[in-house]
């Protein structure tokens, strides 16, 4: 599966076909197929333009496209794609959905498939799993709607080998790691990824995660970073972004930033700056890609969002100790309310996930006000009293739209509870950047949740509407694909995806899911 040569990019194209679909049947005179769909506007996932096509499918896989109209093959079954588009289907390369694949009642991802996601990436952030056989093995024998591919997580290989101590790690401790990325590259994880900006992440220094970057390379994987810091909160935004650069360079391996963003009013502006410095080094030869999600706000718990990193080491025990530390009230005071600053002030930060449900759906500073607590005050309670999850509106829309129209730039969801982003992301670009700003074309659109995802993740055969690929398709209105999800309804199921194809397989039909789980473990 892995595509990478050293810093070059390249799409390995194979042909081959399963046994069931003959060589006769790839010809315009073939008796029969599985799947037809017919009449459709298609978008290939590599065109700019669109044609008008039928896509045939045998099996698992895409077995012809035709000039509609121009060809007498029969199918098992036929769907009429008049006045209705047909794409890849959509590929998220930073998603949280592992939880839900690995339940009982969540595992169909129907809030990826009905946004037309056809294949999730999990792992992101430096949390992706350490065993990735045992955990292949689980999503199989559960079944899952989409395909997924899994990242190697950097954090969770630290915690597993040195907990969330506060400190660089040892030679020893760093060939445990190394040996433990080793086992799981080899046994199908698609790179690294790292969230510097999160404990125990936070706590490495740069030459560690170059040791492991190197392996990730060896094995053909990407380097996928949520950087050190996306605003002033450390090293800043652009040093942050040179630190990458370096860690890419030094391991000679693809870079993915994870939803690249400008966050915070210290940083708005800067997206021109981290443009240039991405510009440039492309330019040298380092081979770099980004993701996105088209909000204004992110989403993440409140004890990353406003708690310094030191304060939260070692245990969860510990972490809570040190919050009610008379000693340690003013510097927590002052780094807080620094944070909470950053993020554009209490009144930006609402609650969205948190088990005292009269709480979602207020900022911090409603709910000091309602505690008759200090802002500060506030904030630790609440992160005492369990897992609260935030929105935070933090971004400005040049900076968004400046990212948005880069060449390197592809669709993700970040899919988190508690935002609109997990059930909506894929349809709220097309509407608010396609249809009504027309920042981008349809088929960039499409490109850029398909096929370009796709290269950059080494994901051999899909992506792309191409004879032998992998048949993950969708068919769309494109007048009525649209988001339903908001911040104040967050898990509302998109509309406008009528037919979504998952390895050859019908899933959903007619905008109805049909109770089937055809994705696959991608290794």
């Amino acid at each position: 599966m892995k595509l990478f040569n050293k810093k070059v990019i390249t799409l390995s194209v194979s042909l081959a076909l399963l046994s069931a679909c003959s060589t006769e049947e790839q010809k315009v005179n073939a008796d029969n197929v599985d799947l037809l769909i017919t009449n459709g506007t298609v978008y290939t996932g590599e065109s700019a333009q669109a044609q008008q096509l039928d896509v045939a499918i045998c099996q698992q896989v895409i077995c012809g496209l035709y000039p509609s109209g121009e060809h007498s093959i029969k199918a098992e079954k036929i769907i009429d794609a008049k006045n209705k588009i047909v794409s890849p289907g959509f590929i998220d390369p930073h998603t949280h959905s592992l939880a839900e694949l690995l339940s009982k009642d969540k595992n169909h991802n129907l809030n990826y498939l009905t946004q037309g996601v056809t294949t999730v990436v999990n792992g992101n952030d430096g949390g992706g799993p350490v065993d990735i056989i045992a955990m292949a093995e689980k999503l199989k024998t559960n079944g899952i709607g989409t395909n997924t591919a899994l990242l190697v997580g950097h954090g969770s290989l630290r915690e597993q080998v040195m907990g969330r101590a506060e400190r660089y790690a040892t030679p020893e401790e760093l060939t445990e790691m190394s040996a433990l990325l080793t086992t799981a590259m080899e046994a199908g994880g698609i790179g690294l990824s790292t969230g510097l900006y999160y404990v125990p992440g936070s706590y490495a220094n740069t030459d560690e995660v170059i040791t492991l970057a190197k392996i990730a390379s060896h094995y053909g994987g990407i380097y996928d970073t949520h950087l050190r810091d996306e605003s002033t909160f450390n090293i800043g935004f652009t040093a942050a972004l040179d630190e990458a650069i370096n860690i890419a360079d030094k391991a000679d391996i693809h870079l993915h930033l994870a939803h690249i963003k400008a966050l915070g009013v210290d940083v708005w502006g800067q997206s021109k700056q981290a443009i240039e410095k991405i510009t440039q080094a492309q330019k040298k030869g380092t081979s770099i890609s980004a993701d996105q999600y088209p909000w204004l706000a992110s989403g993440t718990k409140l004890r990353s969002a406003v708690m310094p990193k030191w304060v939260m080491a070692d245990s969860t025990e510990a972490f809570h100790q040190r919050l009610n530390q008379p000693g340690l009230a003013a510097r927590l005071t002052e780094e807080i309310t620094e944070n909470i600053r950053r993020r554009g002030g209490p009144d930006s930060l609402y609650i969205t996930e948190f088990k005292d449900k009269t709480l979602i759906g207020l900022n911090l500073l409603q709910v000091s006000e309602l505690k008759k607590l200090p802002i500060v005050d506030t904030a630790i309670l609440l992160v005492q009293q369990g897992d609260v999850r935030v929105a935070s509106f933090n971004m400005s829309p040049e900076d968004v739209e400046r990212f948005m129209v880069q060449p390197w730039v592809v669709t993700s969801s970040d899919g988190t509870n508690g935002h609109p982003r997990k059930y909506a992301s894929f349809p709220q670009k097309y509407q608010k950047y396609v249809v009504d700003k027309k920042l981008l074309t349809l088929a960039e659109f499409i490109n850029r949740s398909s096929s370009q995802t796709a290269k950059l993740l080494g994901l051999n055969e899909r992506g792309v509407l191409k004879v032998g690929y992998k048949a993950d398709v969708i068919v769309f209105d494109q007048q009525n694909f649209a988001p339903k999800a908001s911040f104040s309804q967050w898990n509302n199921y998109s509309v406008g995806v009528e037919q979504v194809i998952v390895n050859g397989t019908l899933v959903i039909e007619n905008e109805t899911f049909r109770d089937t789980l055809a994705g696959e473990f991608i290794q």
